[in-house]
């Protein structure tokens, strides 16, 4: 048996990057089926300048939102809320039945609980002083 030589870096290679993606995928398709992963987003224009959006994608019946963003002006306008109902419509289309998100802030914690969406975990101090919330919600 070969000799193996661990790594640690702050740098990773692309290439090797993507092979850990791809095997990991190869990997949980035999075990649990094919993900059918899609992105989706959810993009808000204003005189034709992005001031809002969401950015996540579906995958084996879950939507999950990995980042919604709302400009300095655009916010407290109710948009998260409106962000978050097309992007479970499309994930609902898509055939989901739940959505999942994570925050630090308090300000979208209370958004993203107005919007339906229940804390089912926390970690403290992540980042230091603040704690990080897991949300979901049923979208059937």
């Amino acid at each position: 048996m070969a000799e193996l030589a661990v790594t640690v870096t702050s740098q990773p290679d692309a290439a090797e990057l993507a092979q850990i993606g791809d095997n990991l995928a190869s990997f949980n398709e035999s075990d649990v089926g094919p993900a059918g992963r899609q992105a989706i987003a959810v993009l808000v224009h204003a005189e034709g300048a992005l001031v809002a959006g969401l950015s996540g994608y579906t995958a084996w019946g879950w939507l999950y939102v990995q980042w919604l963003w709302i400009a300095e002006m655009q916010r407290g306008q109710g948009l998260s809320g409106r962000m978050l109902a097309e992007a479970e419509a499309e994930a609902r289309r898509r055939g989901c039945h739940g959505a999942y998100i994570d925050t630090f802030n308090p300000q979208a914690l209370r958004a993203y609980q107005k919007a339906g969406y229940t804390v089912f975990g926390t970690l403290a101090d992540f980042p230091p002083g603040r704690s990080r919330s897991f949300l979901s919600k049923p979208l059937t």
